[in-house]
């Protein structure tokens, strides 16, 4: 019967230690990325529908799966969030699709650039390799001790870069490298 405690015990601790961890990650995180040199990938907030009317042209909203309510007020919430934690300002950079600039602006953390190697490829698959290695050139590009880069972009961006899949609204903290790209660092939900 002792034995069954010690273990019982055991486990409860190891328990305890991994949710006090998994607890502290975002706060980690986002201490890492007040420190400069840091990109944080984020995927556009909730817009119902999977991929995009046969119909779709860049710079036409009309045309494209747009962020509902839900999405708008997870887009603030996600700017409230970082800003509670001392994030107020970044270099901020959106895909051309609509969802992603309308997210990038109400997350509120600096002047919204287009950034092409950010769009989706989902349903544009000859675009996969041009646009990944433009992100790459760019990271790269980036200075090691500069300010917080914001990219706001989609899901099959945010997987082919870090290997990560994410929810709408959900981001990967990433360490820039120099001439070695960048290392994931962890993710963020935003604890919403």
């Amino acid at each position: 019967m002792m034995l069954k405690q010690k273990f019982l015990t055991a486990g409860l601790v190891l328990l305890l230690l991994a949710v006090t961890a998994a607890a502290a990650e975002p706060d980690r995180l986002v201490e890492q990325i007040g420190t400069g040199g840091h990109v944080l990938m984020i995927r556009h907030a909730n817009a119902p529908g999977n991929g995009d009317p046969d119909h779709f042209r860049i710079g036409d909203c009309a045309t494209q799966r747009n962020l509902d309510d839900r999405g708008r007020s997870q887009a603030r919430r996600i700017g409230q969030w970082l800003r509670s934690r001392g994030i107020a300002s970044a270099r901020v950079y959106a895909s051309q699709w609509c969802r992603c600039l309308e997210t990038a602006a109400l997350i509120g953390l600096g002047p919204v650039a287009e950034l092409p190697a950010l769009n989706s490829f989902y349903e544009r698959p000859r675009d996969r390799a041009p646009n990944l290695a433009t992100l790459r050139s760019f990271l790269v590009k980036q200075p090691a001790d500069g300010p917080l880069i914001v990219l706001v972009t989609h899901f099959v961006t945010i997987s082919a870069i870090t290997g990560e899949g994410v929810s709408s609204g959900e981001g990967v903290v990433m360490r820039l490298k120099g001439a070695d790209g960048a290392e994931v660092r962890g993710r963020l939900d935003f604890e919403f």
